[in-house]
Formats: C-alpha cells, sequence, structure tokens
C-alpha cells in the first residue's frame, strides 16, 4: 500500500495527490454548502428589506465572490504540490489575473450602483440614467486599466517603467486628439453642470428640436422636422443656448390696430375687453394692455400676458382661443381692424387754373 501512494505522478507522490484532491474536494464542497444555505438565507432576508443595497451585495456575492472562491479552492489544494518553477509561476499568474478579474468586476458594478442610486433619487432619473452612461464607460476604463497596473506590480515587474510610458503615450495622444479630448471633457461639464438634459427642448443658432441622445462626443437632438441633428459636445458648452425645457411661464406680446373711425368710447372699451377675455383662461395671466400710439393707418394696442405653461401646444391653443374670442367681440360692437390703406385727394383741375390767373 505504501508503495502505491509512494509512486511518483508528475513529480508528486499519488499520497500528495490525494491530500490535495481532498483539500479541494472539501473547499468546495464548503463553498456549495455556504451557497445553498447562508446565500438562501441572505437573499430571503434581503428581499425583506427596504433597501436595495443589501440585494446587490448578496447578488455580487453570487456572482463574484462564489466564482471566486472556487478558483481559491483549486489554487490552495495545488499550492500542496510540487511543480516546476515555470509550472508554479504560471498557475501563480493565473490565479492573481483571476482574482484581480473579479475584484475589479466588483468595484466597476459597486461604482455602476451607485451612481444609479443617486440618480434614481432625482427627477427624470431615466433620461439621466441614459446620460450617466458615458461617465461609467469612462470610470471603468480607468478602473480596468489601474486594476492591470496592479495585477503587472503584483507580479514582480517595474510599473514605473510602464506609467512613465503611458504618460509619454497619453501626451501624444491627447496633442493627436484634441479635438476628443475637448468634446470628452464638455461631456463632463454637459453631465456635472446640467445646461440641458435627454427630453429638454433647445434652440442653438437656427436650429431647434428635442435632445435625444448625449454621449462621450456628441449630443443628438431630433428636430421639429424630423432629422437627427447631430452635434458636437463641445459646440454645444460654447454656443447660446436656450433650453425651453426648464421655462416656468411663457410671457407673449402681441399687438392690435383699429381703424381711425373708431370712436372714443370703443377705444376706451378695447384694454379692458382684451383683459376679461385672458383672465378668463385658467392657463393665462395678464399683465397689461395699452393704447400704445397712432400709427401711419390704425390706432395701436399692445397687449402682455403669460402662459403658465412651458408647453408649446398650450401656448398655441390658449391663443387661438383669444384671438378668436378678440375678433368676435370686436365684430359684435362694431369695432374694425386695421389693415394698410391710403387716401388720395385729388383736387379739381379747373377750379385750381383758375385759382392761379386770380
Amino acid at each position: 500500500m505504501n508503495n502505491i501512494l509512494n509512486q511518483i505522478i508528475w513529480g508528486n507522490s499519488l499520497y500528495n495527490w490525494i491530500v490535495a484532491t481532498a483539500i479541494i474536494l472539501i473547499l468546495c464542497l464548503i463553498i456549495k454548502l455556504l451557497r445553498s444555505v447562508v446565500l438562501k438565507r441572505l437573499k430571503r432576508w434581503a428581499e425583506q428589506t427596504n433597501t436595495n443595497w443589501d440585494n446587490f451585495a448578496v447578488s455580487l456575492a453570487e456572482s463574484a465572490g462564489i466564482p471566486l472562491l472556487y478558483i481559491s479552492s483549486f489554487y490552495f489544494g495545488l499550492n500542496t504540490l510540487a511543480f516546476p518553477d515555470k509550472v508554479e509561476n504560471i498557475i501563480h499568474v493565473a490565479y492573481l489575473a483571476a482574482f484581480t478579474f473579479f475584484i475589479l468586476k466588483v468595484i466597476s458594478a459597486a461604482f455602476r450602483k451607485f451612481v444609479y442610486s443617486f440618480i434614481r433619487r432625482e427627477e427624470n432619473s431615466e433620461a439621466k440614467e441614459k446620460q450617466a452612461g458615458g461617465l461609467i464607460a469612462i470610470a471603468n476604463v480607468v478602473i480596468w486599466i489601474l486594476g492591470v497596473v496592479f495585477l503587472v506590480d503584483n507580479l514582480g515587474y517595474n510599473v514605473t517603467t510602464l506609467i512613465a510610458g503611458l504618460g509619454v503615450g497619453g501626451i501624444a495622444i491627447a496633442l493627436a486628439a484634441q479635438a476628443v479630448l475637448g468634446d470628452l471633457f464638455s461631456y463632463f461639464v454637459i453631465y456635472f453642470d446640467r445646461p440641458f438634459e435627454i427630453g429638454d427642448f433647445v434652440v442653438v443658432d437656427n436650429d431647434n428640436g428635442i435632445i435625444e441622445y448625449i454621449g462621450i462626443k456628441t449630443t443628438r437632438i431630433r428636430t421639429l422636422s424630423g432629422e437627427q441633428l447631430v452635434c458636437s459636445n463641445t459646440d454645444l458648452t460654447n454656443s447660446r443656448l436656450h433650453n425651453f425645457k426648464r421655462m416656468e411661464k411663457r410671457r407673449i406680446v402681441f399687438t392690435l390696430g383699429v381703424t381711425y373711425q373708431t370712436t372714443h368710447q370703443q377705444l376706451s372699451e378695447i384694454p379692458a375687453l382684451v383683459k376679461e377675455i385672458i383672465s378668463s383662461k385658467p392657463k393665462l395671466q395678464f399683465d397689461r394692455g395699452h393704447f400704445s400710439g397712432y400709427g401711419d393707418f390704425s390706432l395701436n394696442f399692445e397687449f402682455v400676458y403669460y402662459v403658465l405653461d412651458p408647453d408649446y401646444n398650450i401656448y398655441m391653443d390658449n391663443q387661438q382661443t383669444v384671438y378668436l374670442e378678440i375678433f368676435a367681440e370686436f365684430e359684435q360692437k362694431g369695432i374694425e381692424f386695421a389693415y394698410p390703406t391710403q387716401t388720395l385727394l385729388f383736387e379739381n383741375q379747373t377750379a385750381a387754373l383758375a385759382h392761379r390767373i386770380n
């Protein structure tokens, strides 16, 4: 029996292989019991709580912690055996790579969860979650780069040269891609300063539309005519942008012109008449109305009111109703709207000639 157990297989006795296998199987059995008993109880407990962070922690332990424990059990079992230096180095590197992968996965998932949980506390969270996609992607790149540097350092390599090389390479890339980096920094400005968000109606120079997507380099706007307008983030942050979504109320100014044949009594009634029409609408707030001046062919009135809703369709519906009611009231009271006219006076030529002779 001892001869069989002392038989050498790949540089280790059969006894050592049995011990290593037993260690791996025992650890795997413990991990299986941990997953089937402890994790199930933790899941039931997490489902009964109000917060979702505990659900996230349990799911992360199941998706990353359990696989890492299985890999660690194999690593610790194999460590009881003697292998050539090259094989031991391969096993060590593989374990460090797997360990780094799962740790970075946990950090990346935790960062994403933190950002989304913070966003969900605010209004219009769904649109903001889409906007945060670029930020999370950039953060993940940074996290994984730092993880790779950490892995290389733990493998015994000098990372100073690597970091210096990355720095020089970064400078070269920055010089070669100034426009891209400018848009990237503009993306951070848009995300943190929030001059506009997805779903906002904006006007930029001669273009207008609804913000549809905010990316790392470009922002896409769905114009009123239907096409998609793609703008670089730098252009938007450097432009004077009108954000109508954040308008609390809309100020409307309009003028009316009536003919010079309108009587004084009728002129006196016009401001009160228009005020009554505007004030009768629930979403309109009358500001002022005045006889503003004498025109070339009309007596002019100026009126100002506010629409207490930023929606453009509501503004147009109310304005149409106001104009129609003004027209109806003027028609009923015999007040005529003015339009461009000219009166030409012709002098009688015979009378004019006699006047000149005399």
